[in-house]
């Protein structure tokens, strides 16, 4: 048959059936389901309940959410003006989750979600952020793509409630949401791509109604499924749509589509085959649906091609049934469908198209129960809801897969390790220093994995009889205890430790002769008496002498002569003998220094590439990543630093010195050796170095946020002000850097550049120290003070230091001390704006900050800290910077102070409701 008989039998058809269709329209518009069992319907940052045109009931979504902020969005739509309530979130160190129930709702639910932003904050950045359901992150949304952006799960019930979950991305912008949809599906729907696996879920990419050229959902889909209009997806070469009212036995469809959306079909016109294109986000599974009816008069045969392949061949719709066809495509970056001709024309009606997610595995839930019982204990509101691993673990721990194998719960009132923790089977790091415990080391044999535990700054008596159970250990850290009596052999037995840190506690006696081995270091100074060797218990280090370099002076020998032409005939002579042994005698010194530089350079290098930094890069490599030196991202007296990027996408600070001097070669190997020894989250990091053709360029991990210098008072602090309690977080970060070289390595580290710009930010305002160049390592028996020539920074050196020539560590504790009083006042050290008496911040606010005199506080923080918080941090920074060393605080006081502060500012901020 030819088309055009097609067309005429369908018009004739078509215009027989319209009337009645229409009446059946009507019907269903008029008893249209008021609110279905199972719909919720959320107006997110409404304040009142309404009902739509298409008597679906919304509610406001206070009682399903208790975080973020509400407000208006309002825009034009068409040509006239809307307004929409809308829910952010400003808070992004956090997921925010709403709890949605679905207890005896459906086995499978549709769950669909509205982001719309159309500047409702007057900033022009539309924000990006990553969306979770249940245990998996399910899409990326970007607001500056698409605004309002539509996202529809189906997901399989497997619990009463499901959140539906919001993450912050770097510099994304705060997460916002209009509306959100819960919706039952029919039993057995989609189960081609779901299977029996309570472990997949699918994401809508695509739902067309073919041939249709307006979108369809409730009440005619009375799962309330939006059903696009086909006109943006139609491929060439097809006829107008068909519209035909058919009686279908539509139980054979599990899915249940409307019959309205099979009454509608797309059929090929002049070629052989016809082609849907769909563009696909990325890479992934994708479960596809074909749904065809026969509404032609005859029973057309084709084939099927999905991305040029034939998935089925010589298929046949049969006239007046209905049938669908399901395919998974693995794999796949672009998708084509492919109907083409066998027998008459093609047809197709509807189809769907789905990304297929997968669920992370649940956490076990003997571990969530222990984790849960933990927080309780600590008295804290950690945030600790759902799964501790999946979509994102909790704050504090760390995962692999749905295993917890890492706890970090430094600096809470624990008091003791309860039975709770031996739950924990699969843990390979447990940190809880500063947590009050006392007694002995207990409930922690069952932790067969462990391989770091860290159990310092607490006051621990003895070591207990479960640490031998240990077999995995490799790191274990208990200084500053109060452990008593001797080192049990026990600890010796430890066959995989390398570090085990007994500094500063009440030890005595030798320790077990198994830990004398060359692949464990032992930290063992601050202690009663503990050696492998007895005899050595009374031997005191002594700080080494400087002796005065010894000079011979030779006095030449006087001749007398008898002729003074002879005389004066011999001076010319020797003048120019001299001159000539002058000059060879420089010739031969300079081709000796360049030969010995040389060879100190090439000896150089090659110790420092056995130095296990992370790379050594060559000066071909650094110019590719930095794309020949094509932007500056900051510049100082050492030279300037450049942006990279690695070949694996990995975005670095590139230094470049431009010192070539003996000091500036030394302050760079200096800082390349240090940060290839010492590993600390809150120390910016070296990713390798460069110094081949004499060229100094070291490489770090590239930190966004910028230094602390700039967000206080510098250009960054003209977009954002950092409030009290970031401040403190960057304080203590800070603090826990220093505290590291100063506490944490052997020999101890002063950095002697401690200042503003030397602290970077992360994009989470993470803090990490940096500049190792002028840093002094200190062995324990030079600990008091080492003579140096005075390094460092005006406005942040110790005055001490300056007169004494004498280095300690409570050198870098002054300028901390500034660095803390620039957080409070929110200026630099120095400056010459205001009255003389301003111009040092020490001297300024020093007696202000004593007298408990907050009037000199950064305006900007003003009226948002608690007093004792301010009290506890101002103390702190004028104890730091007393002139007198002694009556300075150890790094250990300064940190412990900042925490206690940073605690009080949380607690007043979770009391007045604020935002952090």
């Amino acid at each position: 048959m030819h088309l055009s008989l097609l067309f005429c039998s369908y018009s004739m058809e078509l215009h027989r059936c319209y009337y009645s269709w229409f009446l059946l329209s009507a019907l269903i518009i008029t008893v249209a389901f008021c609110d279905p069992d199972g719909f919720l319907s959320l107006s997110c940052g409404g304040s009142t309940t309404y009902v739509d045109s298409s008597n679906i009931t919304w509610t406001p979504d206070g009682a399903y959410i208790s975080a973020g902020d509400i407000t208006t969005v309002h825009f034009q739509e068409g040509s006239s003006p809307s307004t929409l309530p809308v829910r952010f979130f400003p808070d992004s160190t956090l997921r925010k989750c709403y709890k949605l129930p679905v207890k005896n709702v459906s086995s499978l639910v549709l769950v669909r979600t509205q982001f719309v932003y159309k500047n409702y904050d007057g900033l022009n950045k539309p924000p990006a952020f990553s969306v979770s359901l249940g245990r998996a992150i399910t899409t990326t949304v970007n607001l500056s793509n698409t605004d309002p952006w539509i996202e529809e799960f189906i997901w399989t019930v497997d619990k009463d409630i499901v959140s539906l979950c919001f993450h912050s991305l770097t510099n994304g912008g705060f997460p916002v949401i209009s509306s959100l949809e819960l919706r039952p599906l029919p039993q057995g729907a989609y189960i081609d791509a779901l299977g029996d696996f309570p472990n997949k879920l699918l994401r809508k990419c695509y739902r067309v109604n073919c041939g249709y050229n307006w979108s369809l959902r409730y009440p005619i889909d009375q799962y309330d499924r939006i059903w696009d209009a086909d006109e943006d997806f139609s491929p060439f070469h097809v006829s107008s749509g068909f519209d035909i009212q058919a009686n279908f036995n539509m139980s054979v469809l599990k899915e249940s589509p409307p019959a309205a959306v099979l009454q509608t079909g797309r059929v090929l016109a002049r070629r052989n085959d016809m082609t849907y294109n769909f563009p696909i986000d990325h890479e992934g599974d994708y479960h596809i649906v074909l749904y065809f009816a026969g509404i032609l008069p005859v029973s057309p045969s084709f084939d099927i091609l999905i991305n040029g392949y034939i998935v089925r061949s010589n298929y046949t719709v049969n006239r007046w049934e209905v049938s669908s066809l399901f395919f998974t495509m693995k794999g796949i970056d672009s998708l084509n469908i492919t109907l083409k001709t066998v027998h008459y024309y093609p047809i197709i009606n509807a189809l769907e198209v789905y990304e297929i997610l997968e669920i992370p595995l649940e956490t076990s839930s003997t571990t969530v129960s222990a984790l849960q019982v933990i927080q309780q204990s600590t008295g804290l509101d950690l945030d600790w809801e759902d799964d501790p691993c999946s979509p994102k673990s909790w704050e504090h721990i760390e995962c692999e897969g749905n295993l917890v194998t890492s706890l970090e719960l430094s600096d809470v009132d624990l008091r003791s390790i309860s039975p709770t923790f031996g739950d924990l089977l699969d843990l390979k790091s447990l940190d809880l220093h500063n947590t009050s415990l006392a007694g002995e080391i207990q409930n922690i044999g069952s932790l067969q994995h462990l391989k770091k535990l860290n159990l310092s700054f607490n006051q621990l008596t003895a070591f207990g009889s479960e640490l031998e159970d240990l077999i995995n250990l490799q790191v274990l850290d208990l200084h500053n205890n109060s452990l008593q009596g001797t080192v049990p052999d026990s600890v010796g037995e430890l066959k995989n430790l390398h570090l085990l840190n007994l500094e500063n506690n009440k030890l005595q006696g030798p320790l077990p002769r198994a830990l004398n081995r060359e692949s464990l270091e032992v930290l063992s100074s601050g202690n009663l008496c503990l050696s492998f060797t007895m005899s050595l218990c009374n031997d005191f280090s002594r700080n080494p002498t400087i002796e005065t370099p010894q000079v011979t002076v030779f006095t030449p020998t006087k001749r007398k002569s008898h002729n003074r032409l002879a005389i004066i005939l011999g001076a010319v002579g020797v003048a120019i003998f001299a001159l000539f042994l002058i000059f060879i005698v420089s010739v031969f010194l300079y081709m000796r220094r360049r030969k010995s530089g040389d060879t100190y350079a090439s000896r150089t290098a090659a110790e420092m590439k056995n130095w296990n930094a992370a790379k050594v890069f060559s000066y071909k490599e650094i110019k590719a990543a930095t794309n020949n030196f094509k932007e500056v991202i900051g510049r100082g007296s050492f030279g300037s630093v450049y942006l990279g990027k690695l070949p694996d996408g990995k975005q670095v600070a590139v230094k470049v010195r431009f010192d070539k001097t003996q000091l500036g070669a030394d302050s760079f190997i200096n800082e390349v050796s240090l940060l290839s020894h010492i590993s600390h989250p809150n120390l910016v990091s070296l990713e390798g170095f460069c110094h081949e053709s004499k060229q100094q360029i070291l490489v770090y991990e590239y930190l966004p946020g910028g230094s602390l210098a700039d967000n206080l008072y510098g250009a960054m602090s003209k977009k954002l002000t950092l409030s009290w309690v970031r401040r403190l977080k960057i304080a203590v970060d800070a603090a826990k850097g220093l505290d590291y070289l100063h506490n944490g390595t052997e020999p101890r580290i002063i950095h002697r550049d401690v200042k503003s710009s030397n602290i970077l930010l992360d994009a989470d305002m993470n803090a990490k120290v940096s500049d190792f160049g002028l840093s002094k390592q200190v062995s324990q028996s030079d600990a008091t003070h080492v003579s140096t020539v005075v390094k460092g920074t005006a406005g942040y050196l110790d005055p001490e230091y300056y007169s004494t020539r004498q280095l300690t560590e409570k050198s870098d504790i002054y300028s901390f001390g500034v660095v803390l009083l620039e957080l409070i006042c929110g200026r630099e050290p120095l400056s010459h704006s205001g009255s003389p008496d301003s111009f040092n911040l020490v001297l300024w606010a020093k007696p202000y900050l004593q007298a408990g005199a907050f009037e000199i506080v950064d305006e900007s923080i003003k009226g948002t800290f608690d007093t004792e918080s301010m009290r506890r941090a101002a103390l702190i920074a004028s104890r730091s910077v007393e002139r007198d060393a002694l009556r300075r605080p150890s790094i250990a006081e300064v940190l412990a102070e900042l925490k206690d502060a940073y605690s009080i500012q949380l607690s007043y901020l979770a009391s007045e409701g604020l935002a952090n």
